[in-house]
C-alpha cells in the first residue's frame, strides 16, 4: 500500500466511477476490495461503503456515502499524456458525458476535474526562453482540449 491514496467522495456512484476510470486507463489498472456499510457505518446497510481502485498504477480509495460533498476545481487530477494520441482519446472518453473546461481541464460524468496534459507542456513553458514559454501559455490559455502541435508552434 502507498502511504498517501487520494480519497474521492462519491454520491451512490463509487464503485461505477471506479469501473469507468480503470476501463478508461486499462493497463496498470484495476478495481480492488470493495467495502460495504453495516448498521454501524454511514449509508444503508448492505450499500458500497468504498472501493479500493489502481489507476496508472496510483491506488486511490473512493468513498460511496451521500450527497453532504460534491467535487469542485479545487482539486483535480493531473495525466501526463505521452502524445496528442493519448491526449485526444482521454478527452474524448471523458467528455463524453461530462464537460470541457479551458486549458486541458474537464469534468467527467461524476463531477471529478481533470487536467488532461500532454508530457511536452513543461519543457515548453519552463527553461530560460521566457519569451517561448509566454507564447506557449498564450496559446494555451486559448485552448480546451490541449493542442500538441500548436503548442510547439508558439
Amino acid at each position: 500500500m502507498q502511504k498517501i491514496r487520494p480519497c474521492p467522495w462519491f454520491d451512490d456512484q463509487a464503485r461505477e466511477a471506479a469501473e469507468f476510470y480503470v476501463s478508461v486507463f486499462g493497463g496498470d489498472s484495476r478495481v480492488g476490495d470493495v467495502t460495504y456499510s453495516t448498521e454501524a457505518t454511514p449509508g444503508r446497510t448492505g450499500t458500497v461503503l468504498t472501493v479500493e481502485f489502481v489507476l496508472a498504477g496510483q491506488e486511490y480509495l473512493a468513498l460511496d456515502v451521500g450527497p453532504q460533498f460534491t467535487f469542485d476545481e479545487a482539486v483535480s487530477l493531473s495525466v501526463d499524456c505521452e502524445d496528442q494520441q493519448e491526449v485526444d482519446r482521454l478527452w474524448a472518453k471523458f467528455t463524453e458525458e461530462g464537460e470541457e473546461s479551458m486549458c486541458g481541464w474537464l469534468k467527467d460524468k461524476y463531477g471529478l476535474s481533470w487536467q488532461i496534459v500532454p508530457r511536452v507542456l513543461p519543457e515548453l513553458i519552463g527553461g530560460p526562453d521566457r519569451a517561448r514559454a509566454d507564447r506557449v501559455m498564450k496559446a494555451l490559455m486559448g485552448m480546451r482540449k490541449l493542442d500538441v502541435q500548436a503548442l510547439q508552434s508558439a
